[in-house]
């Protein structure tokens, strides 16, 4: 399933991550109150993902249905076929020749690899 999120849906759909279920006029409130939005503004963006099956808005109660893990290994999929053409490889390789990962930033990553290889 397609999980792209624009930006601005992003922000929303933080707070919903932080609340996971709440009344769409207190998310009004919400959004006014940490984005500067609209009422206009937050029940439009309420639309569009709700449109796409991202969040559910049912009975003036708005829920994500998308968990904030599944949005963001899309979007590194997404990043990753654009920058890198889709090689992890690729990725890794030329961030550990522009940043310097302390010791422990490296074993944890080989501690990563390594549980994966494990489970497989």
């Amino acid at each position: 399933m397609d999980y792209t999120i624009f930006d601005s849906e992003f922000k929303l759909m933080e707070i919903l991550w932080e609340l996971k279920s709440v009344n769409s006029t207190e998310l009004v409130k919400v959004c006014n109150e940490r984005l500067g939005w609209k009422k206009s503004t937050t029940y439009t963006t309420i639309r569009r993902l709700a449109e796409r099956k991202i969040i559910q808005n049912e009975q003036a109660t708005v829920s994500p249905l998308v968990a904030r893990e599944e949005v963001a290994i899309e979007e590194s999929k997404k990043l990753l076929d654009k920058l890198y053409q889709g090689s992890l490889n690729m990725l890794v390789a030329g961030f550990l020749k522009k940043e310097e990962l302390t010791e422990d930033e490296l074993n944890e990553l080989k501690e990563m690899i390594d549980q994966e290889l494990k489970e497989r």
